[in-house]
């Protein structure tokens, strides 16, 4: 994996290349291929995802995304990235590190979502292989969080494939398509054997 961070996008998260795929943080370009696969995958999303906002998918609402994005990065606090296809760069999904902390616990949570048409074929796989890295060799972060719900069995294969172990059952932990929703918690840490 390679990291290649730019001294001209310090509020962009950096470029992590993978193996078929490459992660970057969004811009205001990504605007209309995002809004297409947003909407073409929503009803695959829904049960996977918080209640999108109704504005969820217009201009203005990916420009506000944008600038939580740069602060978030700015500030060290998270790091958003779109995930392309390295064949085409076509776009296939999301992945964010977010809720990093600092101090005696040096860690993260990562989330993800896969395009309806991209689902099932391994990119997500190979995006979170790709971010593992840079999140502990980058970031310098101990360990990471990830959950998903209970009968999310794609999601649950994808985090073992990436070495992430599971940890139990937090109750309640997300509300998912408007509803409290209890979820499988997995954890990495950075001294884990490589997968």
């Amino acid at each position: 994996m390679a990291f290649l961070r730019s001294m001209t996008r310090a509020e962009v998260a950096p470029l992590v290349l993978g193996d078929g795929v490459y992660l970057r943080g969004p811009t205001m370009g990504d605007y209309v291929e995002w809004a297409e696969l947003r909407a073409r995958s929503r009803a695959y999303l829904t049960p996977w995802e918080p209640t999108w906002p109704a504005d969820d998918l217009t201009r203005t609402a990916f420009r506000r995304r944008l600038r939580r994005y740069m602060r978030d990065v700015r500030e060290d606090q998270a790091y958003p990235f779109l995930v392309f296809r390295n064949a085409d760069d076509a776009l296939l999904g999301g992945m964010t590190v977010s809720n990093i902390h600092r101090g005696v616990q040096q860690s993260c949570t990562v989330g993800y979502w896969a395009g309806e048409p991209y689902a099932g074929q391994g990119y997500t796989t190979a995006a979170l292989r790709a971010v593992v890295p840079f999140i502990f060799d980058e970031l310098h972060l101990h360990r990471i969080l990830a959950a998903c719900l209970l009968e999310n069995e794609r999601s649950k294969a994808v985090l073992r494939k990436c070495g992430f172990v599971e940890e139990g059952v937090a109750r309640g932990y997300l509300r998912i398509n408007g509803a409290w929703q209890d979820h499988l918690v997995f954890a990495r840490l950075s001294d884990d054997p490589h997968v």
